[in-house]
This record gives C-alpha cells, sequence and structure tokens, in this order.
C-alpha cells in the first residue's frame, strides 16, 4: 500500500477467524526513546510493522545511534558521541518528539528539537514536558521552530515535578520526566502521574535495567543511576488495535479470535460499555504458532443485536481515547442512542463528518458525541483525517452493503501494521489503489 493509496470496501460480510494482534503501536514509541538511555544494545520484540516505527529509527539514527527495524524486532545501539538534535523535519512526523528529546537531554545535556507532529485533531501540548525538563534544571527556550534546552556541564539532577493537566495526568509529559530522573543520580519525584500501560510499560523496562522506580497511590519517585544496561525487552500487544478488530467483528455480526493479547490487557473502561453494547469478551485458546511472550494468550470475541450505550472516556483504566472514534461506528449498528463524552481531549470529532456521508446520525456538542443507532447506512466515499478517524470509517464500510472508498489511507500506516491484511483474512472484501 502506497502512502497516497486509497481503500474499497464491499461491506456486508461478518468477520470470522482468528486475527494476529500487533505489539503496542504506542507502547513501542515510547519504549524507543527509553531504549537511548541505555549503555548497550537493547533488542526489542514485537515491535509494530508501522510508519512512526520507522520515523523513530530514523530519528535515532540522526543523532547517530545504531538503529535497526526488521519488521518485527527493532534494535538500538548506543553512540559514544551522541548528536544532540532531533530532526527538525523528521522529527515533527511523530507525537512523541519531546519524550525522544527528553531522552537526548538526559544523555547529552543539551537538546533541540522541533513541536511533535503526528495527528491533527487536536494540538499537541508540551507544556508539562517542558516543565520537567525545567525541574531537571535545564534553561528551555521556545521558539516558532521548535524548543532547546540545556542543562551545562552539571547535567540533569534530580528534581520534582507536577505531570497533572486539567484534562488527567499527562501520558507523555509522565514517560519524559521518568527517563529524565532515570539519568539522574539520586531519587526525583513525580506527582499525579499517568498509569497507562505506555508509562508502566517503560518503567518495566527501566527497572529491569536497574533503575529505582516505585508507584504509589498518587507519586512516582524514580532513583537513576549512571549506567543503564541493554538486553531484550518484548512489547505488550496493541488494545487499541485488539479493540478496533473486535468492534469491527460485533458490527458487521461476526465473530473472532484475538491473538497476542489477554483480556486483562483490555482496561475496565472499554470491557464494560463493550459487555454493556452487547459484546461478549473471553479467553480463549492460544494458536499454537503464535511466537513470543504475547503468543501465549488470545482474546475470544462474538456478539448478539448491539445495544446503545453511554460511557466517557478518561485515564487508564478508563476507555481509552484512541478508541473512541470506531466506538462511535460501531453504536451506528446498536438500536437507540449512544452518548459517548470525551474526557482526555478537548475535541475530537475528526470522525463525525464522515461518518454522516454514511448516513450515522451522530452529532457533537462540545465534547458529547450522540448517536442514533438502527438507522440503515449506505456506501460513501469519504477520507480520513487521523488514525483512529480512519479505522472508524473502515468499521462502517465493513457494516454497509455495497462498496465504499476511503481516502487517506496514510494515516492507517502509522498506526497499523496489517490491519487490512488481517481484515482481509477474517472474510473483509478489501482492495487497495493509488489514488489520482
Amino acid at each position: 500500500m502506497t502512502p497516497d493509496s486509497l481503500v474499497k470496501v464491499t461491506g456486508g460480510t461478518p468477520l470470522s477467524g482468528r486475527y494476529p494482534v500487533q505489539g503496542s503501536k504506542n507502547i513501542a514509541l515510547h519504549l524507543y526513546a527509553a531504549a537511548m538511555l541505555a549503555d548497550a544494545a537493547v533488542t526489542l520484540h514485537n515491535a509494530p510493522a508501522v510508519v512512526d516505527t520507522g520515523v523513530c529509527a530514523r530519528i535515532l539514527q540522526h543523532t547517530g545511534m545504531g538503529a535497526d527495524f526488521d519488521g518485527a524486532t527493532f534494535t538500538t545501539e548506543p553512540t559514544a558521541q551522541m548528536c544532540s538534535v532531533i530532526h527538525p523535519i523528521i522529527g515533527h512526523h511523530v507525537r512523541t518528539t519531546a519524550v525522544l528529546a527528553a531522552a537526548v537531554l538526559a544523555r547529552t545535556g543539551i537538546v533541540s528539537f522541533p513541536y511533535p507532529g503526528g495527528d491533527a485533531f487536536c494540538p499537541r501540548l508540551i507544556d508539562r514536558h517542558l516543565a520537567a525538563m525545567q525541574a531537571a534544571g535545564a534553561d528551555v527556550i521556545t521558539s516558532d521552530t521548535g524548543v532547546r534546552a540545556f542543562t551545562g556541564t552539571h547535567g540533569v539532577r534530580p528534581f520534582t515535578v507536577d505531570v497533572n493537566t486539567p484534562y488527567g495526568p499527562s501520558l507523555g509529559a509522565t514517560v519524559t520526566a521518568m527517563l529524565l530522573a532515570a539519568r539522574a543520580e539520586g531519587t526525583s519525584l513525580i506527582t499525579s502521574p499517568s498509569i497507562e500501560p505506555e508509562v508502566t510499560e517503560t518503567a518495566r523496562f527501566l527497572s529491569e535495567r536497574g533503575v529505582g522506580i516505585a508507584f504509589d497511590a498518587d507519586s512516582l519517585t524514580v532513583t537513576g543511576t549512571d549506567f543503564i544496561p541493554g538486553g531484550t525487552f518484548t512489547i505488550a500487544g496493541d488494545r487499541i488495535e485488539a479493540a478496533t478488530v473486535a468492534m469491527a467483528a460485533a458490527a458487521t455480526g461476526g465473530t473472532v479470535t484475538l491473538d497476542g493479547i489477554a483480556l486483562a490487557d483490555l482496561p475496565d473502561g472499554l470491557t464494560v460499555p463493550l459487555g454493556k453494547a452487547g459484546l461478549i469478551l473471553t479467553r480463549a485458546a492460544a494458536h499454537p504458532h503464535q511466537p513470543g511472550r504475547q503468543g501465549r494468550s488470545a482474546v475470544g470475541v462474538s456478539s448478539g443485536p448491539l445495544t446503545a450505550i453511554e460511557t466517557q472516556t478518561g485515564p487508564h483504566p478508563g476507555l481509552p481515547t484512541d478508541t473512541a472514534p470506531q466506538l462511535a461506528a460501531m453504536v451506528t449498528q446498536a438500536q437507540g442512542t449512544s452518548l459517548i463524552r470525551e474526557r482526555i481531549y478537548p475535541q475530537r470529532d475528526t470522525h463525525i463528518e464522515p461518518l454522516r456521508a454514511f448516513g450515522a446520525s451522530i452529532h457533537s456538542t462540545g465534547n458529547l458525541i450522540r448517536i442514533q443507532g438502527g438507522r440503515p447506512l449506505r456506501a460513501a466515499e469519504v477520507e480520513a483525517a487521523d488514525i483512529r478517524a480512519v479505522t472508524a470509517l473502515l468499521i462502517a464500510a465493513l457494516a454497509v452493503d455495497g462498496t465504499s472508498t476511503i481516502r487517506g489511507l496514510h494515516h492507517l500506516r502509522r498506526g497499523y501494521g496489517h490491519l487490512l491484511g488481517g481484515l482481509a483474512t477474517l472474510g473483509a472484501v478489501i482492495s487497495t489503489e493509488p489514488e489520482d
């Protein structure tokens, strides 16, 4: 699939079969940054074959590090002399730019980096990231094009920082602070930390390498070290992809088994509303040939008639915001009126207008989205504006009779390595072709 390709979907077929869930894209992006702290080679297994993985490899290479991705394994090799610049163009292509910059700052005492990119459904604020850098002893200078931070010869030092925001704890800023603290000799305190899996998995990676990590009710303490060994680590299964495929199956009246993820990996904020909507999620026997640690787990998905729900996104273990657009698409097939309130981002509604093109009755008021389900949808020609919006449109297209066309497939490749091929193995009628 080329970056400017479009997809044609002929819907109306229930999905059925087994689907191998990739390694978590969001967790992987933060582990690529954490690997930059290591003083020896790091091997990350189960890395997702997505565009953002390639982008991160190029960013690391620009700093002088060795970085390679073979389609399943991401490897890094430290450099004796790290370049302190995050590439000003490539660095703007991912949303974890400030996290990567924190790793460089922790290693070199100086970094220049562009503002983060990624999805454009809302601004990516980095004020809490910069606050962590300042707390760690860095002078921070901002400009229209990016940020420069430097600590001088003393390097990063132990600190205290609060990473809370009006919308809850900042996931990215928690990791930024944790990476800075991991290299500061002494104990740092991060208050109001996020406990999303991206954070806890990065903490597990650092803890296994001798960094002192301790969570309590409302804070995180990190005891840093001047030497972090390398080694191997396996990236957890992608809970967002698993939820996406589960909702696609439910919208089409199908039954699937998700390999490479455990039921316990799906937060209650997701499984509870899915259960109320009519999905049945069960522990399933893993595929005998699924490799690695994640291959020992599987989730079965089936559903009866779908029912309208009321739910809201929230910090872990709440409903992940990255599943809200797909959920909105699924409940177009449910009887009754569903309400989904967005509590993580001030506004996330790029999927609404395209879903209306399918004939969906969907409207937003502030951060509340209302979906009147049970109305027949029609095939449509639509364009997606971000990663999760494109999967919402895929779900709608799979649920309707007729052939739909979805543009903006370059967004899909940023977050999903094999979604189209995987859906095709479940019976979806999907083809791609170059755009004009």
